[in-house]
């Protein structure tokens, strides 16, 4: 897959799903970064379940219910995955 090269960072269960804080992507999209992290990740069927119910930042901006496959990266961008958080 070819695309823009950047870094997932994960946070709290989805930290300890992915078994890693972070990771390189090379995607386009953020659907196709997701995808890539589920594939890589494919002996883990927790990450794919904790996926679903994060939300992400790409770049320090909020994606919220916005299509992943219209949400383009750019070279040297982040993704930040957050689950959700107990507490305030």
């Amino acid at each position: 897959m070819a695309g823009q090269a950047g870094t997932i960072r994960y946070w709290a269960a989805a930290k300890a799903a992915a078994g890693t804080a972070e990771e390189p992507y090379e995607a386009e999209t953020l659907a196709e970064a997701l995808a890539a992290a589920q594939a890589a990740h494919a002996e883990r069927p927790e990450f794919a379940r904790v996926l679903l119910s994060c939300s992400f930042l790409v770049d320090g901006n909020p994606v919220g219910t916005r299509d992943h496959s219209g949400i383009g990266l750019t070279e040297g961008g982040t993704v930040e995955v957050l689950p959700p958080f107990a507490g305030g």
